[in-house]
């Protein structure tokens, strides 16, 4: 190439012609197209169309002498597709290159320079020829056939993503035969939709996915993803990512089922340590749960004691009398280390057919248990106690409401309840002067009906606080038993805290607001295999132990038990506490888990009701810089942050509206001023 030749130059817009202006070893200076751009391109990007004719000088753009083109010419100059076609036909049996100038000879009367580069600019655009290493090259007849066909199916692909993309602009929910006709490509789109939806990484979207994302309206976060799943019928909008490839959303596997259902038909046969159990089946025994309550693993008697006065009986549910260490079963419930609790209803540990079958203390059925015997004096301290292996029959199965009635009227043949209640009422106000703190208030939460929000507030009855005192009981015995023989046991331990004084106490509004100063001020709870004293409960040692069905830490204590009665090995404190720290992982993303479902939850009843404005309590600050609170929302009983750009104090009352809620993105923003508002829920 030299200075003022004309040169073709494939650009991202098509091919252009230029002209040289001059030459740096590899590199060649070039003015491009009509407009004369300059611009330094490697020569190998260049192709040569027409020297530089003799005498003449270099032109300053291609509209200049020597060249003298207008796009008017070249649109004239250039061969008809019907020509092209005749010169392919002529040069049939001839498929080696050629130089362009070759084949404009057989197209135009004379190779001009202006004939050469309307060739050259119509070269890409069809199939007859292509263009090689600078020299034109004749497509043979299979090449041709194949070349079209590519185009036909390109076409047609490009037929099809554009009908997809049209559905996913639509957002309507795809039918089968929609979701059968998509190609490899869409499916492996929506599977990444799927991946993004879920908050994982997937790695930026395709420029042609994120055009049809822009096309549905779509945004680029989780929350906008997942909404578009949902419009498409790919989504379930309460679909929780957090619970996404655990073990509790695998279920259970058939062998599992099959081995559950094996044990619930041989549960009445002898089992080894069966002849060892004492009968108390004579008791009078209840159980006292939740109306939708299935797994049941504890209940209550109470027995007259002669003069000492009246025994106390904490029994709970033995799953090990089936469940072997290490069995597959076993294994299952170690990996879940517990129940897990959503708004739709709990993931059990085991397998219903055991867990709601044999496990449970059900009404009128003999059942194994372990059973706790205990012994208050005048003050409420343990005066004695006794823990063996059982059999029990409860004979009733009452719910909370139940047990309130029967403690308020205390009708002679079943005053049981009533005594208990009193007793345990004793306990309680000794735990107090040992120092434990009593937050009772009532608690709301969100249940799932039917894929609909409902709110159910529990409050501190009677009842519920007879049951918890009862297993507070059997945890501090048990841990109060471990602790002096020594036997490493699940303990579950609080350190000390420093609370506000007394006097500041006092001076909050008791309730809510005085519960979240002394809430604010607790360590969080630790399970070690040591003895550990519990600060709020006012225990030198405690051990949950009354639910083995719903709690793997508790079947693992009742094992460790049994060892120790049958002088058999127990397992070491050391391997304990590894066996410890494997639960704890679990037990903690379960109780995540759990939060976040009823976060969501709680996020679609506030989108039920966003123009309603709520009373609330003003409880503390949580971030003071950036106006965020912790309120108390009375009709919902919750304690929730709100955003309050207001100084206030604690106690105070403010009206809280909804600022912004969106359960796909997992968004809530409360908003709160101060003012006395309505009472519960009402018109914004």
């Amino acid at each position: 190439m030299h200075n003022g030749d004309l040169v073709g130059v494939q650009t991202r817009s098509g091919p252009r012609l230029a002209l040289v202006t001059d030459l740096h070893g590899s590199k060649a200076a070039v003015l491009v197209g009509f407009e004369a751009k300059p611009e330094r391109l490697p020569l190998r990007d260049l192709d040569l169309i027409s020297p530089l004719p003799p005498g003449a000088g270099p032109a300053a753009s291609l509209g200049a002498l020597p060249w003298q083109f207008s796009a008017a010419a070249l649109t004239a100059a250039t061969p008809s597709l019907r020509d092209l076609a005749a010169a392919w036909l002529l040069l049939e049996g001839e498929d080696g290159p050629m130089a362009l100038d070759a084949l404009v000879e057989l197209l135009a009367p004379e190779a001009t320079a202006l004939a050469l580069a309307a060739c050259w600019l119509l070269l890409p655009q069809q199939d007859f020829f292509r263009w090689r290493q600078g020299q034109v090259q004749r497509r043979s007849r299979d090449d041709l056939h194949q070349l079209r066909r590519d185009r036909r199916k390109l076409v047609l692909r490009e037929s099809r993503r554009q009908l997809w993309y049209g559905l996913l602009a639509a957002r309507q929910p795809l039918g089968p035969e929609q979701l059968a006709a998509a190609q490899p490509e869409q499916r492996a789109e929506l599977e990444t939709l799927q991946t993004l939806a879920l908050g994982e990484d997937a790695g930026p979207p395709g420029p042609e996915l994120r055009q049809a994302l822009h096309a549905a309206g779509c945004g680029p976060s989780s929350g906008d993803i997942r909404r578009l799943l949902s419009d498409l019928g790919l989504w379930d909008a309460h679909r929780l990512p957090s619970l996404a490839g655990t073990t509790w959303s695998a279920g259970f596997s058939p062998e599992l089922l099959a081995l559950a259902e094996d044990l619930a038909a041989r549960s009445d046969d002898a089992w080894p340590g069966d002849e060892e159990r004492v009968d108390l089946t004579g008791l009078k025994t209840v159980t006292i749960d939740d109306a939708d309550t299935r797994e049941i693993d504890d209940a209550l008697s109470l027995e007259p004691n002669g003069e000492a006065g009246w025994r106390i009986w904490v029994h709970v549910a033995d799953p090990g009398r089936l469940v072997a260490v290490g069995s597959p079963l076993d294994q299952e419930a170690l990996r879940r280390a517990s129940s897990l609790y959503l708004a739709g209803g709990s993931v059990p540990m085991f397998p219903p057919a055991l867990s709601e079958g044999p496990f449970s203390l059900r009404q009128g059925q003999r059942s194994a248990a372990w059973s706790l015997a205990v012994e208050l004096d005048g003050d409420g301290a343990v005066a004695s106690h006794n823990l063996q292996r059982s059999w029990i029959r409860p004979h009733y199965r009452l719910t909370y409401e139940d047990a309130d009635e029967l403690i308020e009227l205390a009708p002679p043949p079943d005053a049981e309840l009533a005594v208990l209640e009193g007793l345990l009422q004793r306990r309680r106000q000794w735990r107090q002067a040992q120092g434990a703190l009593q937050m009772d208030q009532s608690e709301g939460r969100i249940r799932q009906q039917d894929g609909r929000p409902e709110l159910e507030v529990v409050e501190p009855s009677v009842s519920r606080l007879l049951v918890a005192e009862a297993m507070i009981l059997a945890g501090a015995v048990v841990g109060s038993w471990g602790a002096e023989s020594g036997l490493p046991l699940p303990y579950r331990g609080q350190p000390d805290c420093t609370l506000p004084p007394e006097a500041e106490l006092l001076a909050l509004p008791p309730g809510p607001v005085r519960h979240a100063t002394l809430r604010k001020g607790l360590s969080r709870g630790l399970t070690t295999a040591q003895p550990a004293s519990h600060f709020s409960l006012g225990l030198a040692a405690y051990v949950q132990i009354t639910s083995p069905i719903r709690r793997y830490g508790d079947l693992i204590a009742q094992r460790q038990l049994a060892a120790q009665a049958a002088g058999e090995p127990v397992t070491p404190a050391e391997e304990l506490a590894v066996l410890l720290d494997q639960l704890d992982h679990a037990l903690r993303q379960g109780i995540q888990i759990s939060r976040d479902d009823q976060r969501h939850w709680q996020q679609v009843w506030f989108e039920a009701h966003q123009q309603e404005s709520i009373e609330g309590l003003f409880l503390r600050w949580l971030k003071p810089q950036d106006g965020l609170a912790l309120v108390r929302l009375d009709a919902l009983a919750m304690d929730l942050p709100v955003v309050v750009r207001e100084s206030c104090e604690p106690g105070e009352a403010l009206v809280v509206k909804v600022r912004e809620v969106d359960s796909f993105a997992d968004l809530l923003r409360l908003s709160g001023q101060r003012g006395t508002g309505p009472r519960g829920l009402g018109p914004a």
